[in-house]
């Protein structure tokens, strides 16, 4: 197929529709997102309050990019292992304790982050 034939260009916007798309079905479906959701706001709203520098704010801003990001990679990879099989099975198990064990470890950093952020403040 020629790269230049209309069929191969994608429309300009789809990918973006489909990126929308997916987070709101994470939104919708996914508790532990919700969860996550409420978080960052709470730390948003007490960056506000404390008046994080702008250092400050783009390390909050990555920190809860990265939280939200490894959620829904997670949350991904929970879809395919369902998908792939609706019985239980050790390999699809682990997989998903694994990848639930990244978002454990991202949300652990985030609280030490959010600690650095916001206790000198607040003392």
């Amino acid at each position: 197929m020629n790269s230049d034939s209309k069929e191969s260009k994608p429309k300009k916007g789809i990918g973006f529709t489909y990126a929308i798309q997916g987070m709101i079905a994470v939104i919708k479906t996914e508790r532990n997102f919700r969860i996550h959701l409420l978080f960052a706001f709470s730390a948003i709203l007490m960056g506000v309050y404390l008046q994080l520098r702008a250092i400050e704010w783009c390390i909050l801003v990555l920190t809860i990019a990265l939280v939200m990001t490894v959620e829904m990679v997670n949350s991904a990879i929970e879809r395919v292992m369902d998908y792939l099989s609706l019985e239980r099975h050790p390999v699809i198990g682990e997989i998903k304790d694994i990848a639930a064990g990244a978002v454990l470890v991202t949300a652990i950093a985030a609280v030490v982050i959010g600690c650095f952020l916001f206790l000198p403040k607040l003392m």
